[in-house]
């Protein structure tokens, strides 16, 4: 099973993301676990996941995160309009490629 993590300040605002990503998972058969996650909390689960992807209103923390996961998982930033459209196949996907 691989585990994605979306970090945003509060965990709330990803949620809905989660889900719209989590459906396109089962969806096409695959077996990820989606969380979302306060900032201050992400630090808890670096060595639990396969990849984070931050939320665009936390970019600026991206060299914090990068730091704390010490190349142990790749960290990136999601693409604006992706989020503000809740585009969870389009995360999904991007999350993949930084899997592989």
């Amino acid at each position: 099973m691989k585990k994605i993590l979306l970090v945003c300040s509060a965990g709330m605002s990803t949620s809905m993301l989660v889900k719209k990503m989590q459906e396109t998972a089962d969806k096409e058969g695959k077996d990820y676990e989606i969380e979302a996650l306060a900032l201050s909390e992400a630090e808890t689960k670096i060595d639990d996941v396969n990849v984070i992807l931050l939320g665009p209103q936390v970019r600026f923390q991206k060299a914090q995160v990068e730091k704390v996961a010490n190349g142990k998982v790749p960290v990136d930033v999601i693409d604006m309009q992706q989020y503000g459209m809740m585009d969870g196949e389009s995360v999904l996907k991007h999350a993949e490629n930084l899997m592989e």
